[in-house]
């Protein structure tokens, strides 16, 4: 009988101390993700464990606790950030008056978010010449992959309203359903390449960026800046 009534009082303690267990881990692994992401921002994309966790003020061994490895950091932080561009670029859109105006809002939301911190961007997306190995890892791919498909969406979505407007609907056939992929690409290559240039006469500035990136999308590669 003794046993009967210690059993479910003996689990409340053990199930209290679990669950605050998990909640300290959770805070715990969000505070280190918070770090790494400062350390990424002053160290650089190709930033070692060793460095992150010496710039975070804890050890290596601890983030290995917590991430299993670089790879698993990444997609970590890969989660987190582009979670929130992905909030920014949408909600960007969203608000904007025309199909026009919505594509150019969440161009220039992209470049904005990238532009914070490129060495944050580049680690988490893995650009070329970056050491990123977790962009080979199926998590992280899911994540970038779902990123970049939630925008095409929406840039469709912007695509079919500019199309049912009727002027442009002519110009187009069945071809014009693979335009969202084609820009998001465009948008992509040409915003990382702007991100690696340096400072100077060769670098637009972001609302020049932006605004010739739209009007790439829809006018053309004749269109001149000048003439807008």
């Amino acid at each position: 009988m003794n046993t009967a009534v210690e059993g479910p009082s003996a689990s409340a303690p053990s199930d209290g101390r679990s669950l605050r267990w998990e909640t300290h881990r959770a805070e715990r692994r969000r505070a280190l993700i918070k770090a790494a992401r400062r350390a990424v921002h002053s160290l650089g994309a190709g930033a070692s464990m060793e460095e992150i966790a010496a710039a975070s003020g804890t050890s290596k061994s601890v983030y290995y606790r917590y991430f299993g490895d670089k790879a698993g950091l990444q997609q970590a932080m890969g989660e987190v950030v582009l979670s929130q561009m992905q909030d920014k670029i949408l909600a960007a859109g969203r608000t904007a008056e025309s199909p026009r105006a919505g594509l150019q809002a969440m161009v220039s939301a992209y470049l904005q978010m990238a532009q914070t911190s490129p060495n944050v961007y580049g680690f988490v997306t893995g650009l070329p010449g970056v050491e990123a190995p977790g962009n080979t890892e199926p998590g992280f791919a899911k994540s970038l992959s779902s990123f970049f498909e939630s925008i095409a969406a929406m840039m469709e979505r912007a695509l079919r309203a500019y199309l049912d407007s009727g002027s442009a609907a002519p110009k187009f056939g069945v071809a014009a359903g693979f335009w969202p992929t084609a820009a998001l690409g465009m948008v992509r290559a040409a915003g990382e390449r702007w991100l690696a240039t340096e400072a100077g006469p060769d670098k637009p500035t972001e609302e020049e960026m932006t605004r010739q990136l739209t009007a790439w999308l829809f006018d053309g590669i004749g269109y001149e800046q000048g003439s807008a």
